[in-house]
């Protein structure tokens, strides 16, 4: 059924468009922007074996903005690297992430210290991460 001019645009996991989306969607969360006024924290995801090959994005918390984006966060606190099988099970909820970091799926460089307290961070994240999700394929 066709709802005049407004046409959903469906874009693969971890692609630019994808990525443009989430970068926007996290501009725009207020949650997310309001959690960044006491939180600095730069977090780059690395995903590997996926579609594409290997995709680096990152989400910076830094000077009270939150902004993500393509390629390593500048500074870069926490670096979480992934198989593509991995991440979408974490982004299809088929798999908790809590899950992910006890089976060692996840490899966590950096200093993981800075992940402590950062809840509310990734409360706000999850949020973002579902708004993109309705529009996103996982293939």
């Amino acid at each position: 059924m066709d709802h005049g001019s407004a046409h959903t645009v469906v874009m693969r996991y971890l692609s630019l468009d994808w990525m443009d989306a989430m970068s926007a969607a996290v501009a725009g969360n207020a949650e997310l922007q309001s959690v960044a006024t006491s939180v600095t924290l730069g977090i780059t995801q690395v995903v590997t074996d996926g579609p594409e090959g290997t995709v680096t994005y990152h989400l910076s918390l830094v000077d009270g903005a939150a902004v993500f984006g393509p390629g390593p966060a500048v500074p870069e606190d926490v670096r979480l690297e992934q198989s593509w099988r991995t991440a979408v099970d974490v982004a299809t909820r088929v798999v908790p992430a809590q899950e992910v970091f006890v089976k060692g799926l996840v490899t966590i460089g950096g200093d993981a210290r800075k992940l402590i307290g950062a809840d509310p961070v990734f409360t706000a994240l999850n949020t973002v991460f579902d708004t993109v999700r309705a529009t996103t394929v996982y293939e």
